[in-house]
């Protein structure tokens, strides 16, 4: 997501940022468009897909006293996997205030507006791509990871060879259930990857297939998928070929090493690979990937809306039972803010009012802390999380233990 949101000044009299907050309509579609296109640099005319996104989520935009539409956002209803649990969630997309109005606190009034909403619905966390960080750090969002595109030259590939159980083929129809099952299972085990279901994610064999130049499988005879590489091939121009593969996820390391092993046939066309993978991906672990390169980084935020109703959510160490009492400050969602005593037992965490309040944590770190993404030590470092014990920084490392977060989804 491009954000155009500027800083807030605490000093502006509140009555010059008094315009009409309303939830968008059909009617709004054009003049949505024409805001997000001067900000963005789009097409003069809505894309079928913008337009079909736009339809099915909720969009939200603040109107000046001649009823014109000077700043909007969108809340997209998804899901995203945090301990082995679906987490619903905000993925807030396309917040545009008009230039002549940034900075004078619009897009605070209507980004909180907007978490309000998304908690009426049903929402306890919220993530977005940002351009800039300290807008959205002053509203409780803050950065846990990245969406990384690496490249990879061909022949770094090209000695691995393929092992002999398994077989490649062209994807056809009848896989794809097979193709989102492998994704999910490998989301299921990650932190923060997107539930690929619901409107936005096209189930329907011939889309999904349509979405790719090509799709290989991988399998051995008689048996279900056990991977499959995404794939599509980029320009020749200037001698620069590459193939670039959104989606190379193997469930076995034989899987994987067959299709890298396919991947790397095309060297004698394609020198260059590029590859979307998260941190320490098992392609890292099995390629040779000492030349590699991030090539691209869009950092996302996140934010939780709902602390009760996140902790309740979330899957939690299995192993891990305890207990420490928390004073969260949030003035933005400020029914996230007192005295708490979070609870953690076999797996399962509860976030119940009251407590001694040993430990003072902003809701940026409670974000962090959530996301496997920074433990006690660097959130003091920050500011983010003060008093308590040894004992509470144990428990909270402990609790934040888990997979490095990732996306692999950009909106």
């Amino acid at each position: 997501m491009t954000s155009t949101v500027g800083g807030s000044d605490p000093t502006l009299d509140d009555a010059r940022v008094q315009h009409g907050i309303r939830p968008l309509t059909h009617e709004d579609l054009a003049a949505a468009w024409e805001l997000g296109r001067a900000a963005f640099g789009s097409d003069q005319t809505p894309t079928p897909a913008w337009i079909s996104e736009w339809r099915t989520q909720r969009a939200w935009g603040i109107f000046n006293e001649d009823d014109r539409l000077v700043a909007q956002a969108l809340d997209r209803e998804q899901q995203q996997w945090f301990g082995g649990r679906l987490i619903p969630t905000s993925g807030v997309a396309g917040v545009v205030v008009t230039p002549e109005l940034r900075g004078t606190g619009l897009a605070r009034k209507l980004l909180t507006t907007l978490l309000a909403a998304a908690r009426d619905r049903g929402a306890v966390i919220s993530t977005l791509f940002n351009t800039v960080a300290t807008p959205y750090r002053r509203l409780g969002w803050e950065e846990v990871g990245a969406l990384k595109w690496i490249t990879l030259p061909t022949l770094a590939l090209a000695s691995l060879g393929r092992p002999a159980q398994i077989r490649l083929r062209p994807a056809v129809e009848a896989d794809v259930p097979g193709l989102l099952s492998t994704y999910r299972l490998v989301a299921q085990a990650s932190t923060g990857w997107i539930e690929r279901s619901g409107p936005l994610f096209p189930s329907e064999p011939e889309k999904v297939l349509a979405g790719h130049d090509g799709i290989t499988v991988a399998f051995r005879p008689g048996g279900a998928i056990e991977g499959y590489a995404a794939w599509d091939r980029g320009s020749d121009r200037d001698g620069a070929g590459y193939l670039s593969v959104p989606d190379l996820i193997g469930l076995t390391e034989s899987a994987t090493t067959a299709l890298l092993d396919m991947l790397g046939r095309w060297a004698s066309v394609t020198p260059t690979l590029r590859l979307r993978l998260p941190d320490r991906d098992p392609v890292l672990l099995l390629a040779e990937a000492t030349n590699s390169r991030v090539v691209s980084r869009q950092p996302w935020m996140m934010r939780i809306i709902d602390a009760c109703g996140a902790v309740a959510a979330r899957g939690w160490p299995l192993h891990l039972s305890g207990r420490v009492d928390l004073t969260l400050e949030d003035d933005v969602c400020p029914w996230n803010a007192g005295r708490f005593r979070l609870v953690l037992a076999n797996g399962v965490g509860r976030l119940e009012p009251g407590g001694d309040a040993d430990v003072k944590l902003a809701m940026r770190g409670l974000a962090l802390l959530y996301a496997s993404a920074s433990g006690p030590a660097v959130l003091r470092r920050a500011g983010l999380l003060s008093g308590g014990d040894e004992g509470a920084d144990a428990f909270l490392q402990a609790a934040s233990t888990g997979p490095a977060p990732a996306i692999l989804d950009s909106f």
